[in-house]
């Protein structure tokens, strides 16, 4: 087929990927591509080329997809690359089309304006793929490749960049699909090695990765064969939803759970690359016993030796190996569910007055709600652990740790389901690295709750040198008024300054059918009982 401009050619493929909107920035160098999305989809015009990519990335998460962001060249395809980091380690869909300059200039070091040394290489560093359009038959191609890369395992960000006169000519596209990839089957010896383990086993585990999202039915089918306890990373969170009696969560370090590791004959993981604030800085001790499945070869044996590992898709597999497993002994699964009502009992009590919040959401949300998490000190102790998660298109947060790109998520998840509301955790230090996106709020008009812990600077470093140092550094910063800056900005403004305020506010907020900045001020809330600091190894301690 032959299309007008590269703008009608990216709509009609958008089309083809089931993407009806698209977060950027419009720029001298991608503006037929803006156009014509704007007049065919949705163009969402955020603030920042990193948000673009985040709220892309939101969107994305929240229906199990890929999610499309646009950028301008050099400085602002150099702005998003932060944002690509975080869906090359989150292993997230993201399809980035980024400007470039007029084809006939490129690598020429002229200083044509936007124009940047390598961008390409850097776009490389960045993304699981990465390629320039070099001439008007070949965009529609690379943007598919782009798109099936990004879906693929381990998946990630994949970036096309697009010359600014090959965007404005005419395209001829065949419209070809791309072939599905292989999926990867592991031997029937390793099969039934790892078949004859589970046989055998009285005191199993389970632990769920974020690849295990995909096999949420075998991994269930799985516990309830043989009454194993769940253990998840963050990014398992709810392949089985966390109301079940067999789902520990994500408290592989807890002191319960390891005396539970120590005890159990055998671990099934899935999908899971061990992260290091998820094993104590490696720190944790697994089971000898070790089932390793995995979609991506590089992660079996990376971290943990597995004696069973298993190179394949979990949907496959699972069902291959549950049919031999042997139901726990007796009072295992009984312990299973006690550890898991004593860990949550023990975090609900160390997080003091934070734990009125926390009740009052998930009391109001309902199941499946997205609950948008920055890196700040609430997701990190009950927000990604006691906060019950559902569905983990539910689960949005940033798992390469960068602080300030949760509300660009949010934002992204709420637009991807219009019809639910979304809840965005954030903390002052993180909302002010992209405060320019409350406008975004306000202008797109979302059924967002965001609410604002404030602790007048960054928090989890400031109990760091607390605890281990004889002084503050870089930690304590200017907090604006709130309430001033949510009426600049149009948007409705609640403050919970104590426990009894949490309940009513947000409800009141929930039921408000649009965006709502709530702030949670923790000067008068008052302090957790326990000062959470991160689990990461300080020379000087």
């Amino acid at each position: 087929m032959t299309y007008r401009t590269g703008g009608d050619l990216l709509v009609a493929v958008l089309r083809e990927l089931g993407i009806d909107t698209v977060f950027g920035i419009v720029s001298v160098h991608n503006l037929p591509l803006v156009e014509a999305v704007d007049r065919d989809l949705r163009f969402v015009p955020v603030r920042h080329e990193a948000t673009a990519v985040n709220a892309a990335d939101g969107w994305g998460r929240a229906r199990g997809t890929l999610g499309c962001a646009l950028t301008s060249t050099g400085t602002g395809a150099g702005n998003a690359a932060g944002s690509l980091i975080e869906a090359l380690a989150a292993g997230t869909a993201v399809l980035h089309v980024t400007g470039q300059i007029e084809s006939r200039f490129l690598g020429g070091g002229r200083g044509f304006i936007h124009e940047t040394r390598d961008q390409l290489g850097m776009l490389t560093a960045v993304s699981a793929y990465a390629a320039t359009v070099p001439d008007t038959a070949s965009a529609g191609r690379l943007l598919r490749e782009a798109a099936a890369a990004a879906l693929a395992t381990p998946g990630g960000p994949a970036s096309v960049e697009w010359p600014v006169d090959l965007q404005y000519a005419a395209q001829r596209d065949t419209g070809t699909a791309l072939p599905a990839a292989p999926v990867p089957e592991p031997g029937p010896a390793r099969l039934a090695a790892a078949r004859d383990l589970l046989a055998t086993a009285r005191r199993p585990l389970v632990w769920a990765g974020g690849g295990a999202t995909r096999a949420r039915r075998e991994v269930r089918d799985l516990l309830e064969a043989t009454g194993a306890g769940l253990i998840t990373s963050n990014s398992g969170r709810g392949t089985v939803p966390e109301d079940h009696p067999q789902v520990i969560g994500n408290f592989a370090t807890a002191p319960a759970v390891r005396a539970l590791l120590a005890d159990a004959d055998a671990l099934v993981t899935v999908g899971t690359h061990f992260r290091s604030n998820e094993t104590a800085d490696y720190a944790l001790t697994l089971p000898d016993a070790h089932i390793q499945i995995d979609a991506d070869a590089a992660a079996l044996g990376r971290v943990y030796p597995a004696r069973h590992a298993l190179h394949g898709d979990a949907r496959h597999v699972l069902p291959e190996l549950t049919p031999a497993a042997a139901p726990a002994e007796t009072g295992w699964t009984a312990r299973v569910t006690a550890v898991r009502d004593e860990v949550r009992a023990a975090l609900r009590e160390a997080i003091g007055p934070q734990a009125a919040i926390c009740d009052a959401l998930a009391a109001a949300l309902p199941p499946g709600t997205v609950v948008a998490r920055d890196v700040t000190i609430p997701s990190s102790t009950w927000g990604n652990r006691l906060l019950p998660v559902h569905d983990p298109r539910a689960n949005v947060f940033p798992r390469g740790g960068g602080i300030g790109q949760g509300l660009g998520m949010g934002i992204g998840a709420a637009l991807a389901r219009p019809g639910a509301p979304t809840v965005v955790v954030a903390g002052d230090g993180g909302l002010a690295v992209h405060l320019g996106e409350l406008l975004t709020l306000a202008q797109e008009r979302p059924r967002l709750l965001l609410l604002v812990f404030n602790d007048g600077g960054y928090g989890v470093l400031r109990n760091t040198q607390d605890r281990y140092g004889d002084r503050r550094s870089g930690v304590d910063l200017h907090t604006p008024d709130f309430a001033r800056l949510a009426a600049a900005c149009s948007l409705p403004y609640a403050r919970i300054a104590a426990e009894s305020d949490a309940r009513p506010v947000i409800e009141a907020a929930l039921v408000c059918g649009g965006p709502v900045l709530v702030e949670v001020d923790l000067a008068a809330l008052g302090p957790m009982k326990t000062p959470f600091t991160p689990p990461v190894k300080i020379p000087t301690a």
